[in-house]
């Protein structure tokens, strides 16, 4: 299986896959490449339908220029705990941000949240993500008040005057919380433009369909995100294979 960074021709047989409408598995069978190659390749050069072999291979030589010179003076990554291995940690962590950027979230809040999850404490400093995600401050600081605002993740006080950012490990649950009660929002303001539009019209219609549509999935979500939020905090298991957890009644 070829290895390191996509080559220009290959690139030209992704966008010539996109053009085919072929899926991403089926693209990445064809070069011999992990799909996950094949998706962070598009995710981050423009997506299915803005992907241009020549602007990404360009875009990604550009970058590499960029890492190149921002590159830690001490050189090398730190040790991994747990005997793991460093680049791998590196490669799945940019795996995990591509996925939760193709999900619709910011890149750079979708990059401090794949930090958080991947680190062991699940929190970090303003310091810390700045120097390992190699960006300013300000952007570290950006993102962590869009994150709070969607419940991915919370301060707490650190040493001194510092503060850590902490993922918790029903991250999901809170997040998913969060979506709930904005898309109830979004229900209540709907079924306040029926009366202004006329009950019966197309347009009030129309509102009061989707306000039922968020509504039930909005409830649905909320109710199975408490049902399932055991699995959350289940022990890992010998057996790969084991059931999780029965959900909450």
């Amino acid at each position: 299986m070829p290895g390191g960074r996509l080559t220009q021709q290959e690139r030209r047989q992704i966008a010539l896959g996109l053009a085919d409408n072929l899926a991403y598995a089926e693209i990445a069978r064809r070069l011999e490449r992990p799909t996950s190659t094949v998706t962070r390749e598009v995710t981050r050069n423009g997506g299915p339908a803005g992907y241009r072999a020549d602007a990404a291979h360009r875009a990604t030589e550009h970058r590499a220029h960029r890492r190149k010179q921002s590159a830690p003076r001490n050189g090398g990554t730190p040790p991994q705990p747990h005997g793991r291995d460093a680049g791998e940690v590196r490669a799945y962590e940019e795996v995990f941000t591509t996925v939760m950027i193709a999900s619709g979230m910011p890149t750079m809040m979708a990059r401090v949240v794949a930090a958080l999850v991947l680190t062991d404490s699940g929190s970090l400093t303003a310091a810390e993500l700045v120097q390992h995600l190699q960006v300013s401050p300000a952007a570290v600081s950006k993102a962590i008040a869009f994150l709070e605002s969607q419940g991915f993740v919370r301060r707490e006080r650190a040493e001194g005057r510092r503060e850590r950012y902490v993922v918790d490990d029903d991250v999901y649950y809170q997040s998913m919380m969060a979506t709930a009660r904005a898309t109830a929002q979004v229900v209540a303001t709907a079924r306040q433009g029926v009366p202004v539009l006329r009950p019966g019209t197309p347009a009030a219609t129309r509102l009061e369909n989707i306000a039922r549509f968020l509504d039930f999935v909005s409830e649905s979500t909320a109710r199975a995100a408490e049902q399932a939020r055991d699995i959350l905090h289940a022990k890992p298991s010998p057996d790969a294979g084991a059931a999780p957890p029965p959900a909450r009644k």
